[in-house]
């Protein structure tokens, strides 16, 4: 018998290993066709970006650390100028109340909030009320002058005793003080036309003592209001927070028989 040799065919089709390595290429080219769409910058974003960089100064934002040349000197006589404007408005107003016998009523201090000018109830208002009197009018009208050649930002703070008022008007101190404080600020910018977007108006109640709310006497330096013409140096949000009137520390202010008012790493303030 004759043993006849079969003849192994080959498989059909590309070879396995051909496959495996097309799969492989396929894959890369796929991830290069990632890279690339990737890379791609969008135009119409990009001239949008191109087009803000332009129109903006980049410095105006990040200004250079390095200070030009006469940069800080001109800061500093700057805020020279503003702190010998506050200094010269004192000393203005120190003389006018010396010239009209008003220093047992209003006091005048300088402190790093700026100018405080404290104003007894009995130099503005009827007790309980809100209306000013005519007879401030000479003082308020000084001070109005003042405002008027400054841009100083101003805050008026109304502040009462610790009795407690029930009117149809005012039912509490918070509603009284508030109004008196926006009395003084209306009868300022009618009369002088002043920016009312450089005052505040703060109404404290009786929240803010000066002296222990005890005698006829402390009642009445507790009625107040408070002008604080601010220190240039001061924003809008500055005045509404940062000179806000801090804890009061109470104690005798040399060589008068009055008390300090506002001890926040200041000068002390005091009535005489």
């Amino acid at each position: 018998m004759k043993f006849t040799k079969k003849h192994r065919q080959s498989p059909k089709g590309a070879p396995r290993w051909m496959v495996t390595f097309s799969d492989l290429v396929t894959l890369v080219l796929v991830f290069f066709i990632l890279l690339f769409s990737m890379s791609q910058i969008d135009l119409i974003k990009f001239q949008a970006l191109a087009d803000s960089m332009r129109d903006k100064q980049l410095l105006d934002f990040y200004p250079s650390i390095v200070p030009l040349e006469g940069q800080g000197e001109s800061e500093q006589e700057e805020n020279s100028e503003a702190a010998q404007s506050l200094d010269d408005l004192l000393q203005e107003v120190q003389s006018y109340l010396d010239d009209n016998g008003l220093n047992n009523i209003i006091v005048a201090n300088r402190t790093e909030r700026g100018v405080v000018l404290v104003l007894q109830e009995q130099a503005l208002f009827r007790s309980g009320e809100a209306e000013i009197l005519n007879e401030s009018n000479a003082f308020l009208d000084k001070v109005g002058t003042m405002l008027g050649e400054m841009q100083n930002l101003v805050k008026v703070e109304g502040h009462t005793d610790n009795r407690p008022i029930t009117t149809e008007r005012y039912p509490s101190n918070w509603e009284l003080s508030a109004a008196r404080a926006g009395s003084v600020i209306r009868y300022l910018i009618e009369n002088f036309h002043l920016d009312s977007t450089r005052f505040i108006a703060v109404g404290y109640g009786e929240t803010r003592p000066i002296v222990p709310n005890n005698s006829e006497e402390n009642w009445q330096k507790n009625r107040r209001v408070e002008i604080v013409i601010s220190d240039p140096k001061y924003n809008v949000n500055d005045v509404n927070g940062v000179l806000l009137c801090p804890e009061i520390d109470v104690t005798n202010c040399p060589n008068t028989d009055g008390f300090t008012v506002q001890n926040e790493g200041e000068a002390p303030l005091c009535f005489p």
